[in-house]
């Protein structure tokens, strides 16, 4: 039997791995009596940032990562692609269908035990899988830091707002993706320089949320847009207010333009992209509503911004995510420092598939470092990695091409197709 601690979509791949070669698995979730922070549904799987999975593209190494798991049968991106909303060339879901539709399926499997208000605050033993989150309670990290002999590391993340479609002034805003990828799937509100630079500078000096632990331990590529903005006057133009590709009804280009992308399946519900923030409540809805067609938006929840917890993993873990000094435990998800949705579900895939092994004694299955997910798993297992930090699937990770293309697209799609030739086609 393998033991699942978690309750994100880490721990839920890999209780689907484990079980679907025929082990019997337990899941443990402190769900619905107990949240942390950052969650408030009682169902498995909640995305507690973004609602998008990010490109689907295989130019693009986060799609890459998609269709390999899908080829593995995934449980992430099947639900996903299941409960897909309109959001151009990324893969984005109704929150709350993508949820329910894992934790059904969860439930439904008759190889899996789902073990609900129940908090783990020791390691039990038996092979067990830690996929308790970015969130971790300080009990169980504790026991980790134990097995471990390593005090953890930690990071800080940030969710962004999310407003109501019909308090959105269409006057103002248009639909349009950029260079019409995708179609006119996020809602557009554009800035002249004088509302850009009035907006900058109630942002920058707008009163902050008390995070006593703060400092420069922020993930870059979830940086808080008030951090992002004091980084110089241009740079928002550069990141999520870029107006390139984002012309006008008029065809004119506006000088910045924030994007809305669609949340639920309804449409009734936008999250602001790229604003996670950590801006106090007040301060955000002062400070969001300067912007064109915003001015009157219904908030249904504001920025946050939660401490995340690492293990310091190219020390302590194999590419089959077991810890080097107890091959019984297995870490996945964000704790591991992979870091977004789709990573977190990937080690758990692999975690899973290796837990499984465990038990009926098969060899660890390594997933070679030509493939999205080998590459990922080789990033968190390599133990001349210094100064680790959380890192999402990219290009850098996989070996390059033994031809040089120029074409970075190209390129890319090349690496592509070689890593699926790399995914095995049989069972592991």
């Amino acid at each position: 039997m393998v033991t699942v601690i978690g309750a994100g979509l880490a721990r839920c791949e890999a209780a689907w791995q484990a079980a679907n070669r025929g082990v019997h698995v337990t899941v443990y979730d402190m769900k619905p009596d107990k949240k942390t922070p950052a969650h408030h549904g009682d169902n498995l799987a909640e995305l507690v940032c973004s609602n998008s999975l990010r490109s689907d593209s295989l130019s693009n190494a986060a799609g890459l990562l998609k269709e390999e798991m899908r080829r593995m049968n995934s449980l992430i991106i099947s639900c996903a692609d299941q409960t897909r909303i309109p959001a151009g060339s990324a893969l984005a879901v109704d929150r709350d269908g993508f949820a329910a539709l894992v934790t059904e399926k969860i439930k439904q499997h008759p190889n899996i035990k789902l073990v609900l208000s129940t908090q783990i605050t020791e390691i039990p033993d038996g092979i067990v899988i830690i996929a308790s989150g970015p969130l971790t309670s300080n009990a169980l990290l504790q026991q980790i830091s134990r097995l471990t002999n390593n005090e953890h590391l930690f990071f800080f993340d940030a969710a962004a707002p999310i407003v109501t479609y019909e308090s959105v002034d269409m006057q103002i805003a248009y639909r349009a993706s950029r260079y019409n990828k995708g179609g006119d799937d996020y809602i557009n509100c554009p800035m002249d320089t004088t509302q850009y630079e009035l907006f900058l500078h109630e942002l920058v000096n707008a009163e902050q949320a008390a995070y006593k632990e703060f400092d420069n331990n922020v993930f870059e590529g979830c940086m808080p847009i008030e951090v992002m903005a004091k980084r110089g006057q241009q740079t928002l133009l550069y990141g999520p207010l870029k107006p390139v590709g984002l012309c006008r009804p008029d065809g004119q280009m506006p000088h910045a333009v924030v994007q809305l992308r669609q949340d639920n399946a309804t449409a009734t519900l936008y999250n602001m992209v790229g604003f996670q923030t950590r801006i106090t409540f007040a301060e955000q809805k002062r400070v969001f509503s300067l912007i064109p067609g915003l001015e009157n938006a219904e908030f249904v929840r504001y920025g946050v911004m939660h401490k995340n917890t690492f293990i310091n993993s190219p020390c302590l873990l194999l590419p089959t995510y077991q810890l080097k000094t107890s091959r019984s435990i297995f870490f996945a998800g964000q704790i591991t420092g992979v870091e977004g949705y789709i990573e977190s579900a990937s080690s758990g895939l692999v975690a899973g598939i290796n837990a499984a092994n465990k038990v009926l004694g098969v060899e660890p299955f390594i997933f070679d470092t030509n493939t999205a997910i080998g590459a990922l798993a080789a990033y968190v297992s390599n133990d001349k990695v210094k100064n680790f930090q959380p890192m999402n699937i990219n290009f850098g990770l996989l070996p390059p091409l033994e031809v040089r293309i120029k074409a970075k697209q190209q390129r890319n799609t090349e690496i592509s197709e070689r890593a699926l030739r790399f995914l095995p086609t049989r069972g592991v």
